[in-house]
């Protein structure tokens, strides 16, 4: 049986009445993506609660620029995802800017920060979830970056213009999360790679 946000010909129909801005198709389209939506947020945020917020408002963007996806332009489940995760994204790091950005920014010159060798380390070989576990121990500048960087795939440039910072500034914020994350590594005496971390 297909998955109700894999049927191509449902999710159509779907989008066609949030386009309406029918309560009901918002209802059922808000049910099917609204866990896919929460597992971005909650990355970018420190709490549930402001994930919830996030995932919420960025719903809120979704039934208001439904007009601006074509599902005739690509595979409709797929490439939903896609513009929804975008938004997703983009609404979290609003929400960090407004709630963090003076309290939490740290912006270092460029000379500041090292660079890493690009060697495999023990965080290539974290779970999934154990690697957002941590993630979410970082401060929000650092797991911001993190996540745009490495787990989204921004570059640094783009992370600049998203956050307001440089991009000296992006790539410290960077190199200090890693940083942050093998120490946090190195504390977790049970797990199975702190011995490797360098």
């Amino acid at each position: 049986m297909t998955r109700p946000d894999h049927d191509p010909e449902m999710l159509t129909a779907l989008l066609a009445g949030c386009r309406r801005a029918e309560r009901e198709s918002q209802r059922r389209l808000y049910g099917l993506y609204y866990s896919f939506a929460m597992s971005i947020c909650l990355r970018y945020t420190r709490t549930r609660d402001e994930a919830m917020e996030a995932a919420n408002d960025g719903f809120m963007k979704v039934f208001r620029d439904i007009g601006r996806f074509d599902p005739a332009r690509h595979e409709v489940s797929s490439s939903f995802r896609g513009w929804l995760k975008r938004i997703m994204i983009h609404t979290a790091i609003d929400q960090y800017r407004s709630q963090h950005k003076h309290q939490y920014q740290e912006e270092l010159s460029d000379a500041a920060y090292a660079q890493l060798d690009g060697g495999s380390t023990a965080l290539d070989s974290l779970a999934y979830e154990e690697l957002l576990a941590l993630i979410q121990q970082l401060s929000p500048a650092y797991r911001t970056a993190f996540n745009l960087y490495v787990i989204d795939g921004f570059t640094h440039e783009e992370i600049s213009q998203q956050l307001g910072i440089s991009v000296g500034a992006s790539k410290s914020n960077l190199s200090k999360a890693r940083a942050h994350l093998k120490e946090l590594l190195k504390k977790i005496s049970h797990h199975a790679y702190a011995g490797y971390v360098g």
